[in-house]
């Protein structure tokens, strides 16, 4: 590839990644996307292109539409709950999130509720939302007309307004009850434990069938509360285990040898814990460790 063609790539290459993540919910699989957008940009005849950033934005999200179908089938057969894969967004690995609507666009509770749209439905919404498109691009972009554009939004919209999570503390209260809560789990304390879980609040485990993991949901407060304990008190050498900023907010990350293990994130409200949500699936983490400084 020319230079040039190269260097309008590089200055896409951020952009791209995080809008393919934000509709496949996968940074492998986002990676993969940008990867053949960049093959597809290349043997393009780049002189018949008007607007790089419109080309190649219309050939992720199409790209990313079409993987969304086969990860549908995939995932009726995947074993155990399904979460979407962590990211580290301490450094701007996803574009901005200096707003809680932002950061809410990229948790993993929204990013899971995104799956019940369909894929045409996704691609308007994030488009549309995230990045601000108006519906006569995303129309041109998505093969539509506007006003179908405009109903699959409308569509999209009041299905995420029926689902959305409605968990909505500040980051700073968000590390602060996290620091709490590795405390009680750290000392064995149950009591205090489960003084910080809302009394309905469900814990959900995504091993994939890799590691040992609760393969359905843990509901209770008393119940969640000893399923943590058995994780995170125990004394295993090497163990280190930090609160970090990903996908927008604190969250737990465990390591054992510097290598990431479990990466555990909470919904948040009036000062209690509503859900966690643990990724010790060792392919769901494989992007993670690659961008995780710490890791060896």
């Amino acid at each position: 590839m020319d230079a040039e063609g190269l260097a309008e790539f590089e200055r896409q290459r951020g952009r791209l990644f995080a809008l393919a993540y934000r509709m496949l919910g996968s940074a492998s699989e986002a990676e993969d996307a940008v990867q053949e957008t960049y093959l597809r940009w290349d043997a393009a005849d780049r002189t018949a292109v008007r607007a790089a950033e419109a080309w190649l934005t219309t050939v992720v999200v199409n790209l990313c539409r079409t993987w969304l179908d086969s990860a549908r089938a995939r995932r009726e057969t995947y074993v155990g709950p399904w979460i979407p894969e962590p990211v580290h967004t301490g450094g701007g690995e996803l574009g901005p999130l200096e707003s809680a609507e932002q950061r809410e666009l990229v948790s993993l509770a929204f990013l899971t509720m995104l799956e019940r749209l369909t894929p045409a439905e996704r691609a308007v919404f994030v488009l549309r939302e995230a990045f601000g498109y108006p519906h006569r691009e995303i129309a041109e972009m998505l093969e539509l007309t506007e006003a179908n554009s405009q109903q699959l939004y409308r569509r999209a919209a009041q299905r995420v307004r029926e689902q959305r999570p409605r968990f909505a503390a500040a980051p700073g209260q968000v590390r602060e009850l996290l620091s709490r809560f590795l405390a009680a789990a750290r000392s064995g304390d149950v009591a205090a434990l489960e003084s910080l879980f809302a009394a309905d609040i469900v814990s959900v485990a995504d091993g994939g069938g890799k590691v040992s993991a609760a393969r359905r949901p843990i509901v209770g407060a008393s119940r969640v509360a000893r399923y943590i304990l058995g994780l995170m008190a125990q004394e295993i050498e090497g163990l280190t285990i930090g609160i970090e900023e990903v996908n927008g907010i604190a969250a737990v990350v465990v390591r054992v040898d510097g290598v990431v293990l479990l990466v555990l994130g909470a919904d948040v409200s009036e000062e209690r814990i509503h859900a966690l949500r643990l990724v010790l699936n060792p392919d769901k983490l494989a992007y993670f460790r690659r961008a995780d400084p710490v890791s060896p």
